[in-house]
């Protein structure tokens, strides 16, 4: 997929909103080896705006202060450019559930603001970064994400028959992305480092796993692959709590263990990245999935009195609990490839060694 990929970005100008997070740490690691002509960072925290500034030192990048809820300072931003990653969200579900209407705000206001100035201003194509919590959603986050994805699909279908508009809107949806700010595993990290025993909510609970370079292969297989509409979901193996705290602990010699605290205020045991609704019409290839958007387009007519008939009953939504289940074993392999837990191991070898 890299020649494509470097067809596609060399030369171009990308905006990445929300783009001081993990997720726009790790691709513009990656965008840069395509040779694009200017990456734009746009977010809200100067701080970490600051720091990824000295990180990369790059004449590529530019950063821009601004906040997708506010229309103008996002249409300015996107202005001359050809591509957009929108990462830009409220992702923690306990700020959610407390503060839901600054979900609103953020995950739908927000990618609406994005969209209608990448419309605006030509924009070839826009990329929104969806979650696994955004199906069948039982909290504020998964909520707020499900409409933004409606949003997209609804946008793209507004436009689909105005020929002076060219931009693809599409989007992505993964799970649970391994190591991000704010995840479990940063988390349960932090906790050794406090030599405390690391809380699991339910010991059988699922979560798929997926490392964040396949999470960033995602998003430019959706910029590669792209059509109006479109949510593209990457295959991806889960497993229990228990056997991530397990790792966890094997990994780092850790004796103190773990307990189980029970399910906490909306969390679901198992999360779903396509439903059996959508699956009747998914197209299945051979590491990913792709959800067209229903085919009613606006027609009222078509959406009230036409339908498709499927037999859903012998179709079974794609979960954390129906994928790949790793155990110990596998899932240690798996976190033992990631440069954090590499670098949190050389720290942890050096304190050994200093108290010894």
């Amino acid at each position: 997929m890299d020649a494509s990929i470097t067809r596609k970005i060399k030369g171009k100008k990308i905006l990445i909103t929300g783009g001081t997070g993990s997720f726009g740490n790790s691709v513009v690691d990656r965008l840069l080896t395509f040779n694009p002509s200017r990456i734009i960072i746009f977010s809200r925290d100067e701080k970490k705006q600051f720091d990824m500034r000295n990180k990369f030192d790059s004449p590529k990048l530019r950063f821009i202060i601004g906040d997708v809820r506010d229309r103008e300072s996002i249409k300015r931003a996107s202005r001359g450019v050809d591509y957009i990653f929108h990462a830009a969200a409220l992702k923690q579900v306990p700020t959610c559930e407390f503060f839901p209407m600054e979900a609103v705000k953020t995950n739908i206001n927000g990618t609406y603001n994005v969209l209608e100035a990448a419309i605006e201003n030509k924009v070839s194509s826009v990329v929104v970064l969806g979650t696994d919590k955004a199906v069948y959603p039982i909290n504020a986050i998964g909520l707020s994400k499900a409409m933004m994805e409606k949003v997209m699909i609804a946008e793209s279908k507004s436009y689909v028959a105005d020929p002076k508009v060219k931009t693809i809107l599409c989007g992505v949806r993964y799970g649970n992305v391994l190591y991000t700010r704010g995840s479990v595993i940063p988390y349960f990290v932090s906790l050794i480092k406090q030599n405390k025993r690391l809380p699991v909510t339910d010991f059988n609970m699922t979560r798929f796993l997926l490392p964040l370079d396949d999470a960033v292969s995602l998003v430019l297989y959706a910029l590669t692959k792209g059509k109006g509409g479109y949510i593209y979901v990457k295959k991806s193996p889960s497993c229990t709590l228990e056997t991530l705290a397990k790792a966890i602990c094997s990994i780092f010699d850790y004796k103190k263990g773990f307990y189980e605290v029970g399910i906490r205020a909306g969390e679901k045991k198992h999360e779903t990245l396509v439903t059996e609704e959508e699956l009747f019409r998914t197209i299945e290839k051979k590491d990913y999935y792709q959800i067209p958007p229903e085919s009613q387009g606006l027609d009222y007519n078509k959406y009230f009195y036409r339908g498709t008939k499927a037999d859903l009953d012998k179709i079974n939504p794609y979960t954390s609990f129906s994928t790949t289940q790793l155990n110990v074993e596998q899932t240690i392999k798996m976190l033992l490839k990631l440069p954090e837990i590499k670098e949190e191991l050389k720290i942890r070898q050096k304190e050994i060694k200093l108290n010894t």
